[in-house]
């Protein structure tokens, strides 16, 4: 009998990450987005936005930034959700008074 085994791919993970992100969980969006850098999976726009929301809304202004620099770094090019959840994150570091 032939085993088909799954394996994960960039929409199986951004999916995950959106999910941890809409749970409050960015540690773990954050752990599964690093993870695909080591599997070695190509990364798209739509990883990085996932990501950078799950950042957004756990506060995590500077992680949410260095995704934002990483994406371009890495010859991605931004789209309204990345600029708008960058800019929602440092607003509310800037709320908080850590964004100087």
């Amino acid at each position: 009998m032939l085993h088909n085994e799954l394996l994960p791919n960039v929409i199986s993970c951004s999916s995950t990450i959106s999910a941890c992100e809409k749970g409050g969980q960015w540690q773990r969006a954050l752990w599964l987005f690093v993870d695909m850098l080591h599997h070695e999976l190509l990364l798209d726009v739509i990883s990085y936005n996932s990501t950078i929301s799950a950042c957004e809304k756990g506060g995590q202004w500077q992680r949410a930034l260095g995704l934002f620099w990483g994406m371009q770094h890495n010859e991605l090019l931004p789209d309204v959700i990345s600029y708008s959840s960058t800019i929602s994150a440092l607003v509310k570091g800037a709320g908080n008074g850590r964004v100087k």
